[in-house]
């Protein structure tokens, strides 16, 4: 499978190859500042099917995870492209509205639920996690 995306200026476009390993929605209080309130819906590809062409500006932050999160977009029209996780250094998470329709990306699962807001239409068919997925493990027990 082949998808293509632009930002709004089309000074940023991409090219990525293969599946998506997955599609979800993200409703962490970061992602709604990127989405204007809602969830961002996202697709991880990997690393190497990302071609991108055009110039990104970059924002930084430390998760809550404590992984350090990147988030990319147009500095021309501000178009939300990609986001990187140091948790997941060989995939990218490309925002499914970068992505040209027709496609067939539609989320599976809605994560940061905790965090959604109490009006959020949440779709009962996905898998929703209340923080983030997969939840983390449980401590060992110590000796």
């Amino acid at each position: 499978m082949t998808y293509t995306g632009r930002c709004n200026c089309s000074a940023v476009t991409a090219r990525l190859t293969g599946e998506a390993q997955w599609v979800r929605q993200c409703w962490c209080r970061q992602c709604q500042r990127i989405a204007a309130g809602s969830a961002t819906t996202n697709a991880l590809f990997a690393v190497d099917a990302i071609e991108l062409s055009g110039d990104l500006s970059w924002f930084r932050y430390e998760a809550e995870s404590g992984n350090t999160v990147e988030q990319g977009y147009c500095p021309s029209c501000g178009t939300p492209v990609i986001g990187r996780n140091s948790a997941r250094p060989n995939a990218c998470v490309v925002r499914v509205g970068f992505i040209e329709p027709p496609h067939d990306l539609k989320p599976t699962s809605a994560i940061w639920l905790d965090e959604a807001p109490e009006w959020a239409a949440i779709d009962p068919a996905l898998e929703q996690f209340p923080r983030q997925l997969p939840p983390p493990p449980s401590p060992s027990p110590t000796s």
